[in-house]
């Protein structure tokens, strides 16, 4: 029962979960967050992407970490939610604290029929 609360445990911690809806409404009221897209360039390119949103695939994140910032709310998204978890961990790894997960991921936002590009 707690995971579905609070997430997936994530070394001793968990992982924030976010649904389309509710980052939607972030996005909306302009507040301040960074939405990753950590999909392949393809799949941001021809199935869609969040208004916004940066393309950093998973595979280039470690990789990448100083473009990010610390500061900012991280709010990764992948297709269905399983890389970005992914990436929520290993952001967590890294000392970024504040990073959210968005559960379903794009395919979830499609189907809350909320705006893409």
């Amino acid at each position: 029962m707690f995971r579905s609360l609070f997430g997936q445990a994530m070394g001793g911690t968990a992982v924030k979960n976010i649904t389309p809806d509710e980052l939607q409404e972030k996005i909306k009221s302009k507040q301040p967050v960074l939405v990753l897209d950590v999909r392949q360039p393809e799949e941001y390119a021809h199935d869609g992407h969040i208004k916004g949103a940066r393309l950093m695939p998973l595979g280039t994140l470690r990789h990448r970490l100083s473009e990010l910032p610390k500061d900012t709310p991280i709010i990764c998204v992948c297709r269905s939610g399983a890389r970005s978890r992914t990436a929520c961990e290993q952001l967590a790894r890294e000392g970024f604290e504040d990073v959210t997960n968005m559960g379903g991921g794009m395919i979830a936002w499609k189907r809350a029929r909320l705006p893409f590009m």
